[in-house]
């Protein structure tokens, strides 16, 4: 058909194809054909051209007998001969009835199809039961065989589980043993290396010892037989005595009737601080002055810093050495040391510190029981405990005033 000829809701349609058309276009379709008698009668001359038979015998009243129910009553419809309407139930009837038979047919195929498919399936099961069958059988007898061998394998475990425990029983108690001997030997070797270093220690201290005694004792007798030696001259050039007077009573140090002793004398140099007393001690022969540093320092000049209170004490020192040629020996407290110190050598001055946990009284105390009986030695310390320390053991302590003034008098 042209354009023209096809009804405006339709023609969208007319480039469908038939698929498309039957799909989308069926209603309109339907309406167009309903409602629009011209175009019914162009669809009905197309018919005619197209099924010529059935066209000519529905217009005579008749029905082909091998037509197609659904082209019986498509042409009825749009032919609309007399009685068209009985035609189209009747064709519709015959369509139903082919539909059903149809459908039985297809049915029975179906079924035919579904039995053949079903002994198929049948004699598949069947051969794939017998193949189950034979399987299981075949996993039964290994499972069977399995099981035999896990109980096998069971009771080893369990015999091996008894032996595991038994041996690691064993095993810890050898390792208890082993570790207890182990404990006694590393305390036998550390009590036996302790033994060891207080035997080592011991014998070095003892040959420390013994070269210091020797030394010690060497130079105590040496220093003795100088002060005696030079106190004898002195003695002899003061008096003026013939050697023929002289006696062996004569030579004992005691107390005259009548002069003072040397308890006076030391008592005397606590209670006063005439720097002439001082240079008397000083005269005698082997005289060696030993100083309490910072009980001087403290006393003279609490101000100064440490290091400069040190200093000028050992300044003053050089001094009163290189005029009175006695030996002079300072101790300071070394608690009071937090770095080495760095102080300049000094000349005639002997410069001592404590040692760790040990303070200079202490010092001082080894330092006057290290001089030989019967030397002159005088230690200067207000502090009373020294003095009546170096007192007992044969020294004569002066208070801290007496040697700043003998500094300050130059």
């Amino acid at each position: 058909m042209t354009a023209d000829e096809v009804p405006g809701p339709l023609r969208r349609f007319a480039r469908f194809t038939h698929q498309r058309r039957a799909k989308f276009a069926a209603t309109p379709l339907a309406a167009a054909l309903e409602n629009d008698p011209v175009f019914r009668q162009r669809i009905a001359e197309r018919f005619r051209k197209g099924l010529p038979e059935i066209s000519e015998a529905l217009e005579a009243g008749k029905v082909p007998a091998a037509a197609d129910p659904l082209d019986v009553a498509a042409a009825a419809y749009l032919l609309r001969p007399r009685g068209w309407v009985r035609l189209i139930e009747t064709a519709g009837d015959a369509a139903k009835e082919a539909a059903a038979d149809r459908a039985e047919a297809e049915a029975a195929e179906t079924l035919s199809r579904l039995e053949h498919e079903v002994g198929v399936l049948r004699a598949a099961s069947k051969t794939e039961h017998e193949r189950l069958r034979a399987e299981l059988e075949t996993a039964r007898k290994e499972a069977d065989h399995l099981r035999r061998q896990v109980r096998g394998l069971q009771g080893s475990a369990k015999h091996e589980e008894k032996e595991a425990r038994r041996a690691r029983s064993e095993l810890d108690a050898v390792r208890v043993e082993a570790q207890a001997a182990i404990a006694a030997a590393e305390k036998e070797a550390r009590r036996l290396r302790g033994r060891v270093a207080e035997v080592e220690s011991a014998l070095e201290a003892s040959r420390r010892a013994a070269r210091e005694g020797r030394s010690m004792e060497d130079t105590r007798v040496r220093l003795l037989l100088d002060t005696v030696l030079e106190a004898a001259q002195g003695l002899r050039r003061e008096l003026a005595l013939p050697p023929v007077g002289i006696r062996p009573a004569d030579m004992v140090d005691a107390v005259v009737p009548g002069a003072s002793g040397i308890k006076d004398i030391a008592q005397r140099a606590l209670e006063g601080d005439d720097p002439a007393l001082l240079d008397q001690l000083l005269a005698l022969p082997q005289a060696h002055l030993v100083i309490d540093g910072y009980n001087v320092t403290k006393t003279g000049y609490p101000t100064l810093a440490l290091n400069k209170q040190r200093d000028r004490l050992v300044g003053g020192l050089t001094g009163l050495a290189a005029q009175t040629g006695c030996e002079v020996t300072c101790v300071f407290d070394g608690a009071q040391l937090d770095a080495p110190v760095l102080l300049a050598p000094a000349r005639g001055v002997r410069v001592m510190f404590s040692k760790p946990g040990e303070t200079a009284d202490e010092l001082i105390r080894r330092l006057v029981r290290a001089e030989p009986p019967g030397r002159p030695v005088v230690v200067v310390s207000t502090d009373r405990e020294v003095a009546e320390g170096v007192r007992k053991a044969g020294a004569r302590p002066v208070p801290s005033t007496m040697l700043l003034r003998r500094l300050t008098r130059g």
